[in-house]
């Protein structure tokens, strides 16, 4: 079930696993064990005075809480102490984010690790099953630093353990761009990092001064390609083909193929993995082009929506400033036909993304989404092209999982289907 297929490759046990060590009887949970109270319980019935949880636990937004939920649980119901060690780093679409801590037989956390860090840290077992544990009290952190880090730790891995020497992006001087930049630069160093502007004529001259001026406050290596000559010719190809019909989405999506294909040669030639830069809300309602701003080897935002990249944004800014303050203020544009506005297509983003998060996170159908509110001309045509789109979703790189469904492993439906539930 959603990203776990464990069960498709390994045979469960159901014996307690219980081993002295110091002269401490531990039992051993690993993994999904400790969402359950059969095995904690089948370890105290074996002799454990302490539990060790040996963990894969992915991260999403809800995660940290849910775990410690579970600890707790398991905890009251056996009136051990338990140890919980989590995993840190990335995995194709996963993050495992650490976040590692101890309990002691009251439930009281008397340690906490940082998240997205790897970290050692020594705990002395006699003061964990003291009656009285020394209390160890962790700042909450913000979601949306969390998802950060998570995205840093997720480009960092992903680059270094495949082996690329780098990556490239294709920098428009728009809000996602700019914050997969900053990305970028924060999990590999500027000198892995290289932006490219790709302007035709439809592009604001404030989309290049933004452009240069973010390659700038970064320090990256900073290239202009202008695709005009080449939109032209394409033009010239097509236009006894094109002849009859009117001017729609065909010319505009040849500018991001045409923009797609140069970085694709780029990485190519350098060896360089291209990080996309399409976020969820683009996803969900297929405001992007195959084999065109689609094209790449890493979605960074994929499973991030459009008020989260906002959020990613202005924090990013309250470490040092790095985004301009127009780049975040001006309103969202493909810039692919003059004076294009996203919200001309689709509906305000923070209504968009709500309705996307209660159908793919919360399966909410389209009568529950209308039943709380929201407008039905909204509701239809989201998940219209929701559904509609979810061929584009299959053929789009992977990326990393920070909500608690993303597309992909998580979210497995039929690209044909004659369903409609309004």
């Amino acid at each position: 079930y959603a990203v776990f297929d464990e069960k498709r490759y390994f045979t469960s046990a159901n014996a307690a696993c219980v081993f002295e060590c110091a002269g401490v009887k531990c039992g051993l949970l690993i993994c999904e064990d400790m969402w359950f109270a059969a095995a904690a319980g089948a370890s105290k019935a074996a002799g454990a005075e302490l539990l060790l949880v040996a963990n894969g636990s992915p991260y999403h937004t809800e995660q940290q809480a849910a775990r410690r939920a579970q600890a707790g649980a398991r905890v009251q119901e056996t009136g051990l102490p338990l140890v919980y060690a989590n995993g840190v780093g990335g995995q194709d679409e996963l993050v495992f984010d650490g976040d590692s801590f101890a309990l002691n037989a009251k439930g009281v956390e008397v340690l906490h690790l940082p998240a997205f860090r790897e970290t050692i840290s020594v705990l002395e077992v006699a003061s964990l099953l003291a009656v009285d544990s020394a209390v160890h009290r962790t700042p909450k952190r913000e979601t949306v630093a969390d998802v950060y880090d998570a995205l840093c730790v997720a480009v960092h891995d992903y680059i270094r353990k495949n082996g690329f020497p780098g990556i490239i992006l294709g920098l428009s001087g728009g809000i996602d761009s700019a914050v997969v930049l900053a990305i970028a630069v924060d999990a590999l160093g500027r000198d892995q990092v290289r932006a490219v502007m790709l302007p035709s004529k439809f592009n604001l001259s404030i989309s290049l001064e933004d452009a240069r001026s973010m390659a700038g406050l970064m320090s990256v290596q900073y290239d202009e390609i202008d695709i005009e000559p080449m939109y032209a010719s394409f033009e010239s190809a097509l236009a006894p083909h094109f002849k009859g019909y009117e001017v729609d989405a065909s010319e505009e999506n040849l500018q991001s193929r045409i923009r797609g294909t140069l970085l694709m040669a780029l990485s190519n030639k350098t060896g360089r993995l291209v990080l996309t830069t399409g976020n969820k809300s683009e996803m969900s309602t297929g405001y992007a082009t195959l084999y065109g701003d689609m094209a790449g080897g890493f979605g960074v935002l994929k499973d991030v929506d459009k008020e989260m990249v906002y959020a990613l944004a202005n924090y990013r800014n309250s470490l040092g400033r790095v985004i301009p303050e127009r780049v975040i203020t001006r309103p969202p544009s493909a810039e692919l036909r003059h004076d294009q506005k996203d919200e001309d297509s689709l509906p305000p983003y923070e209504i968009l993304d709500a309705i996307m998060l209660r159908h793919v996170e919360n399966n909410q159908s389209a009568a529950e989404i209308k039943a709380a509110g929201y407008a039905a001309e909204h509701v239809e045509k989201v998940l219209r092209l929701i559904k509609i789109n979810e061929y584009k979703r299959r053929q789009a790189p992977v990326g990393p999982r920070i909500t608690p469904r993303a597309y992909g492993r998580d979210w497995r439906v039929p690209i044909t289907s004659g369903y409609k539930d309004f």
